[in-house]
């Protein structure tokens, strides 16, 4: 790592040289994995886990580029369009203020949360774009009709397009299995299912919310009614994420509603998340559960799921694609709860020794 410069058979030969070990024998046998070696490095150095971890997260996202030399093209133009994200992105942990701690929303009031949702970044570019979108749209406005049947078609539209990626893109079984999609899938869901009150990444990530939002919207309402549907179009969409966000921290808080529909979402969303993962997809609509037969109560499902929490991405599942476990510090297992009060007794014990 810190000298690029050489290959990796030029330097297993190097510390083989110094170590009079036949370069033969120490290319036949290269031993433990990139990873695990600057690990072993990194603790005999006293190097920051921290450190060691993004250290790694390197190794196993450039891993598929060097063993596969056909593949670096497409890892780079990947690694180039989050690393313009991210550069336009300001990363709440190092943003000042409210955002500068993490949030659990089992320990939040309803005014905490309001506090939190405003000042978050995503929203505040949704609320931004949809602005920008809506001034388009009176600049170029559509007809009446176009216009109500664009945002109209936002708000039908939206919870059948969340319910099929949530399903089909969240819940499939296949991002993990590429280090070009393990990143992205590690942010967007299975942090959120390892630890569903975490505020942090119950949000969704904007350089995959914005383009999904953009696609599903624009070009249906340019057919209704030009620029000026497209713009209303988009800012429907942006103002129903807007929504749908909120209402998804909402069933997190530690409460129980009084109002019935409330109360029922949340009673629904938290069996996807504490029960079954295979079921309940929708956040505040579930006719396309219901549609596609994925709608249920606890009591038809007995028995709990033992993937509810790390979505089928077990320990066999990570020695065969081990990115999103390096990335984690390791496959969690178990409740939520029983996880960080496990976590802080480790820790009060170590401050106590």
């Amino acid at each position: 790592m810190q000298n690029p410069g050489r290959s990796p058979q030029v330097r297993l030969r190097a510390r083989a040289s110094a170590r009079n070990t036949p370069p033969k024998v120490a290319m036949q046998n290269p031993g433990r994995s990139p990873q695990v070696r600057l690990r072993a490095r990194a603790s005999a150095r006293n190097t920051p886990p921290k450190v060691a971890r993004q250290k790694a997260t390197w190794l196993a996202g450039h891993g598929c580029a060097i063993a596969y030399p056909k593949f670096a093209a497409m890892h780079q133009y990947v690694q180039g369009i989050r690393d313009w994200s991210n550069a336009l992105i300001v990363d709440h942990q190092k943003r000042p203020g409210i955002w500068s701690r993490d949030h659990f929303l089992d320990r939040m009031t309803l005014k905490d949360l309001v506090v939190a949702y405003f000042q978050y970044y995503a929203i505040q570019a949704y609320i931004l774009l949809a602005v920008l979108a809506i001034a388009v749209a009176i600049w170029n406005p559509p007809s009446f009709v176009a216009g109500a049947a664009a945002a109209v078609f936002a708000v039908i539209a939206y919870p059948m397009i969340w319910y099929l990626l949530h399903k089909h893109v969240l819940h499939g079984r296949w991002m993990w299995k590429s280090p070009l999609t393990a990143r992205t899938w590690k942010r967007i869901h299975y942090d959120h299912h390892q630890d569903p009150n975490h505020l942090e990444v119950l949000f969704g990530a904007l350089y995959t919310t914005l383009p999904t939002i953009a696609i599903a919207t624009i070009p249906v309402g340019w057919l209704i009614g030009g620029v000026g549907g497209a713009a209303v179009c988009f800012a429907a969409g942006l103002l129903t994420t807007c929504f749908y966000e909120f209402a998804h921290c909402i069933q997190h808080l530690s409460y129980k509603p009084k109002n019935p529909w409330l109360a029922e979402m949340k009673k629904r969303h938290m069996a996807h998340h504490f029960h079954d993962e295979t079921g309940n997809f929708g956040i505040t609509s579930f006719w396309p559960d219901r549609l596609f037969g994925t709608f249920y109560d606890r009591e038809t499902r007995p028995v709990k799921s033992a993937t509810v929490f790390n979505l089928g991405y077990t320990d066999e599942v990570a020695q065969d694609y081990p990115w999103v476990s390096e990335m984690s510090g390791g496959v969690a297992k178990g409740h939520p709860r029983k996880r960080f009060a496990a976590n802080e007794n480790g820790s009060a014990a170590r401050d106590a020794a």
